[in-house]
């Protein structure tokens, strides 16, 4: 019975040491999508997550986004705030978002020394395409004012001009 539980207490161990250092990640991935703002004529990509665990004073998340238009990736740096349980990344505008493929993002946690405490890599697919935007916002200014270079004379067109990408 005493060698039962010496191998209870052992195998206990063994598997407690094989747990992570660095403990439970701090984030939890809780939403992503492409946001299209068809008055503005430009999209974005929205990564929301939940704290989960508590991080260091001055840590920061630092996300990288696929360009959809091509060439480099996007990068985005925010400070975690210890009291806020929520972290919502918004990329900066992008264009050229195809329908139905999958769009890469990772989001690195980093501690105040620069250590990586996470990594996270998911992708973003949207069953919108660039297309259905607008070639130029529809309005202007903090009024939203129709956009004159759209609304020719104050009447609206017949025809939107719609985005293009290179193909």
């Amino acid at each position: 019975m005493k060698n039962v539980i010496a191998i209870a207490v052992v195998a206990a161990a063994v598997l407690a040491g094989c747990q992570r250092e660095t403990g439970p990640d701090p984030l939890k991935l809780t939403g992503k999508m492409f946001v299209f703002n068809y008055r503005l004529a430009y999209a974005t990509y929205t990564i929301t997550l939940n704290k989960t665990e508590p991080v260091p004073d001055g840590s920061i998340v630092v996300a990288t986004f696929e360009n959809p238009a091509g060439g480099e990736p996007l990068t985005l740096t925010r400070k975690l705030f210890p009291k806020l349980d929520k972290v919502a990344l918004e990329s900066p505008d992008i264009t050229c978002v195809k329908k139905g493929r999958p769009y890469a993002v990772t989001i690195e946690v980093k501690g105040p020394d620069g250590a990586t405490l996470q990594k996270l890599e998911t992708t973003v697919m949207s069953d919108l395409d660039q297309s259905v935007m607008p070639a130029r916002p529809l309005v202007v200014g903090p009024a939203y004012d129709k956009n004159p270079e759209v609304f020719r004379n104050g009447l609206a067109p017949t025809h939107f001009d719609t985005a293009a990408c290179p193909t």
